[in-house]
């Protein structure tokens, strides 16, 4: 038997070896993407739904967790270890947004399969748009009253996390926006909390959907080296650059699920 033969036989949780490539190109792509520009799971979530066809969507909403988590922690490190984390503004927050996504995956949870997918056609190409049009970020935070501040990055921290636990793509975009616009945060500290309490988000729905056994392991395990490795190189490229090549990805996996969920729709009709 040739290797060719050996390869294509091989399966981690019955997924076969070019399912598994294929998920580990998107994962890497949407890592790569997150550590640029944020809203990675614009193309994540996708791939998995594509690479388990047949299976309900929990199960790629959990995977994609899973690997999100793994990958996250590089990035979070490295904003913690420049000290762009105010640990007494975002530690509670943090907090909050577990707990919100503890809670948002439960509700994912006893949300029937059909009203996820119809969920994913109308919120995706939403979160796309704001991700991807452009826009600036300030260098300076805002002068803002310190309780309203805490109020606001408290209450977002809360309800994006539950929003995370129960979708998740675009997670990071809505947390800059607001941190910065609503809670006039300068980007970098804006950037270095939305990195730990996006960490906290995928920490507390990845718990949730291991516990209520909608994750396959060993795909998200293995899937997690490659968004280790998009985390690691696209912090390290360009931002120009890496705009050119995520836009036009981005455009394409979003056509492509289109027609994959409308047509699955269409059939249960």
């Amino acid at each position: 038997m040739s290797l060719l033969h050996v390869l294509s036989a091989m399966t981690v949780d019955g997924f076969s070896l070019w399912t598994m490539l294929f998920i580990c190109a998107g994962v890497f792509l949407a890592s790569f993407m997150d550590a640029i520009a944020g809203g990675g799971g614009i193309i994540s979530v996708p791939t998995y739904l594509m690479a388990f066809s047949g299976h309900p969507t929990y199960f790629a909403l959990g995977t994609n967790k899973l690997s999100a988590c793994i990958g996250t922690v590089f990035s979070t490190g490295r904003f913690i270890r420049r000290g762009y984390v105010d640990w007494a503004l975002f530690a509670p927050a943090a907090v909050l947004s577990l707990l919100g996504s503890v809670g948002g995956t439960w509700l994912q949870h006893r949300t029937p399969d059909a009203v996820l997918k119809y969920l994913l056609l109308a919120v995706l190409p939403v979160v796309a748009v704001v991700t991807l049009r452009g826009r600036s970020w300030p260098d300076e935070a805002g002068d803002m009253d310190p309780r309203l501040r805490r109020a606001v990055v408290w209450a977002s921290a809360g309800l994006i996390g539950m929003y995370d636990g129960y979708y998740g793509p675009g997670t990071g975009t809505f947390l800059m926006l607001l941190f910065v616009r609503a809670a006039r945060l300068d980007t970098r500290s804006a950037a270095g909390g939305t990195k730990v309490i996006n960490l906290a988000s995928n920490l507390g729905s990845a718990a949730a959907a291991v516990a209520a056994g909608y994750v396959y392991m060993g795909v998200g395990l293995i899937s997690a080296a490659a968004a280790v490795a998009g985390h690691y190189l696209g912090a390290g490229l360009a931002i120009r650059g890496g705009g050119r090549l995520v836009r036009p990805a981005v455009v394409i996996v979003l056509l492509l699920l289109t027609v994959k969920v409308g047509s699955e729709l269409l059939a249960a009709v």
